[in-house]
């Protein structure tokens, strides 16, 4: 008897223990929560409700994989409650397990077709496969269940965003405010659709009705302020970029967008240190070692240029246009399989980039490999007819090779297009001069050979 009540006065603490756990979540106490909880597990590792919650509580500090293992453990508990089910499909899904959450939610739909969070949420799933259709196949779905479903518009908004449907994506955000006004930064998306769709003075109403919501959101300050960058507005950029410095003083993004203001101003002092100090907060920024060997390379420092270009060429760049910069770079400091390596990467992103191909026939005309470079500046001028550095350069090449009629060709378009260029007019008189060369050495041999002839006869 004394056992039982031992026994009973344990779990009458893990009860309290759990409770308190809750009072803790709802303040935002989450590492005390997750203390309670644990020794309330201790107690009685039982009640999957406990471990539910523990997962709960792990999902708000973003521990997803610790909160899937909790969630699968509740489940041996509690096999078919559809709660933990449905939460742990989502978390499959922010940890890139999809074909797991896929598997978890059609599960709840075979225990439940009304279950509505099981479309819902699948919402998400397949926006993040890429599989648009079945999105909203699934918003559809979860329409027929709970029409006024705030989160499956505002699910639905993402999917419509990434696939560029600005318009429509602003029309289910817009409901999702109309239904839940308070829904977590739901202005900022809607500020961001705008932005893509070029309604400038609607994102600007939405990022300030945000941000008079949630003043200290560094994320939108940080969006804010290049919206405002990219408007023009540079004082109003700088002045959210150095506020989110008061709010963040690591935060390394604010630090090289105030050194891309400084080197647009021409104040190339102030830019080194702030791109430095980005540099010094977060190595792995996209950013600022390229534009510290830009800075190098002006003064002619060639080694200190390279390591910088090695540097940011270690990251992963996804940006063509700054890859074929980077390409020109290592080109200016003569490092021409560095400069192969960014411009092939340049390639592989964007297979229409003429920039790329350019600078690929530049470094087989630098080789020698004249054929090569021909083929890779005939396949820019596929791309873009215009495009005069490859006309004047392509000649250059026709030149070296004696092609003298295509050498010709490539600078009277290029001349179309610019005739005040001097480059073009050096190697138009070059083409000449090798012209005149051709036929004083085509009429000296047609005349040696017509004496030869003459003496033949004799």
């Amino acid at each position: 008897m004394i056992f039982d009540d031992m026994e009973f006065g344990s779990y009458d603490k893990a009860e309290q223990k759990a409770h308190k756990a809750f009072e803790l979540y709802e303040d935002g106490n989450m590492s005390q929560a997750l203390d309670e909880l644990e020794t309330a597990i201790e107690i009685n590792p039982a009640n999957s409700s406990w471990h539910f919650n523990k997962a709960l509580t792990l999902d708000s500090i973003s521990r997803f994989d610790d909160a899937i293992s909790e969630y699968e453990t509740a489940l041996e508990l509690n096999p078919d409650d559809l709660e933990i089910l449905n939460s742990l499909a989502v978390d499959y899904t922010r940890t890139g397990q999809y074909d797991l959450a896929i598997d978890t939610f059609e599960h709840v739909q075979d225990l439940d077709p009304g279950f509505e969070p099981c479309y819902c949420n699948r919402i998400i799933t397949y926006t993040e496969m890429g599989l648009h259709d079945l999105a909203e196949q699934m918003f559809y779905l979860a329409q027929q269940i709970k029409p006024d479903c705030a989160l499956c518009y505002y699910n639905i908004g993402n999917s419509l965003f990434a696939r560029g449907e600005y318009k429509r994506a602003i029309r289910c955000w817009l409901r999702t405010a109309e239904l839940e006004p308070s829904h977590p930064q739901i202005n900022y998306r809607i500020a961001q659709a705008y932005w893509s769709d070029g309604k400038t003075e609607q994102s600007r109403d939405h990022f300030l009705a945000e941000l008079r919501i949630n003043p200290g959101d560094i994320d939108v300050i940080f969006d804010f302020g290049m919206f405002l960058l990219e408007a023009g507005d540079i004082e109003s950029a700088k002045e959210k970029f150095n506020r989110i410095l008061e709010l963040d003083p690591d935060f390394a993004a604010a630090l090289f967008y105030l050194g891309e203001i400084a080197f647009n101003s021409n104040d190339c002092e102030r830019s080194l240190e702030l791109y430095n100090r980005a540099l010094q907060k977060d190595s792995a920024l996209q950013g600022p070692c390229y534009r510290l060997a830009q800075q190098a390379l002006m003064k002619d420092q060639k080694t200190e240029a390279r390591a910088y270009l090695v540097s940011e060429l270690k990251l992963a760049l996804e940006d063509a246009d700054t890859l074929v910069s980077m390409g020109s770079m290592f080109l200016a400091i003569e490092d021409l399989g560095c400069a192969t390596h960014c411009l092939l990467r340049a390639v592989d992103i964007d297979c229409a980039n003429a920039d790329a191909y350019y600078y690929l026939g530049v470094v087989s005309a630098i080789k020698g490999e004249f054929e090569d470079a021909a083929e890779l500046f005939a396949h820019t001028l596929d791309i873009k007819s215009e495009h005069i550095p490859t006309l004047r350069d392509s000649a250059s090449v026709y030149l070296a090779m004696g092609k003298l009629t295509d050498a010709a060709e490539r600078i009277s378009k290029a001349r179309a297009l610019d005739s005040s260029d001097p480059q073009l007019k050096t190697l138009d008189r070059r083409i000449r001069l090798a012209r005149l060369h051709r036929r004083m050495a085509d009429f000296l041999c047609r005349f040696r050979l017509r004496f030869i002839f003459k003496d033949s006869l004799r």
